[in-house]
């Protein structure tokens, strides 16, 4: 799965990705970024 790196300022493949729930309930995914190690989160399926 992809998520945009705003450090990077370009879309990059999630590392270590896992599935996390909103306060809302609706489901995410959080991870790093494999070049720069800054998180990266994208609402939606996981």
């Amino acid at each position: 799965m992809e998520a945009y790196c705003f450090k990077c300022r370009t879309k990059r493949e999630i590392r270590n990705a896992r599935g996390v729930t909103l306060k809302n309930g609706r489901p995410a995914t959080q991870g790093t970024c494999p070049v720069c190690s800054t998180k990266l989160f994208r609402i939606g399926k996981a």
